[in-house]
């Protein structure tokens, strides 16, 4: 597999850049992105909502009417979880736990197949590097226009201060290195750009 190899202007720098078929070259398995993708949303849910069961309802416990003669429906309690007002049935509460459980070689395999399928694609490209002068938003703005980016995550081998402050205040750019390179954000983005560095190192993490 081979992927292209841009200059920090946006522009083809002559040749590819060998990529190994272990990580870029994978079949598409839908069905395993799509389990990785939601285990990863499962699991940054955090139970924040509390609902009240018929037993924790403030409500008088007295028979609201008589039981026959009535004409109307049967009635025990007003916090019955079928009146206005009464207690939920299955209510929510803050220690639920959303985890979904996912073994480390399904998610390195549905990782591999999300990357090959963005370069399959042309959504993934190589870059040499990526940096700018100072921790401006308005410079990280104006070069990734300059190369024609807008959604945009961009993997660095190390920790750049000015391109992660720079990236703070634009909405569709998200800057990580690639131990932090997630399968939802890898999926959002129309443009995955990753410096030369970064590539050596998501195959020897991944191969």
């Amino acid at each position: 597999m081979e992927l292209k190899l841009l200059n920090e202007q946006g522009i083809v720098a002559g040749s590819n850049v060998a990529a190994a078929d272990t990580v870029f070259g994978r079949d598409y398995n839908e069905a395993l992105i799509h389990q990785i993708v939601v285990a990863y949303a499962a699991n940054a849910r955090s139970g924040n909502r509390k609902q009240k069961d018929r037993e924790e309802v403030h409500h008088t416990t007295k028979k609201p009417w008589r039981q026959k003669g009535t004409g109307r429906a049967r009635a025990g309690m007003s916090s019955s979880p079928l009146w206005r007002g009464g207690g939920r049935i299955f209510p929510n509460s803050p220690d639920e736990n959303f985890t979904h459980k996912v073994n480390k070689k399904m998610y390195r395999a549905g990782i591999c197949s999300i990357l090959s399928q963005l370069a399959r694609e042309e959504r993934l490209v190589v870059v040499e590097g990526l940096s700018i002068d100072a921790p401006k938003t308005k410079l990280l703005a104006q070069k990734l226009q300059g190369m024609g980016l807008e959604s945009v995550m961009i993997i660095t081998d190390t920790t750049d201060e000015n391109l992660m402050l720079a990236s703070r205040n634009l909405p569709n750019v998200l800057v990580v290195e690639p131990r932090h390179a997630d399968p939802m954000s890898l999926v959002f983005y129309k443009k995955i750009v990753v410096t030369k560095a970064a590539l050596a190192m998501i195959e020897e993490m991944f191969a």
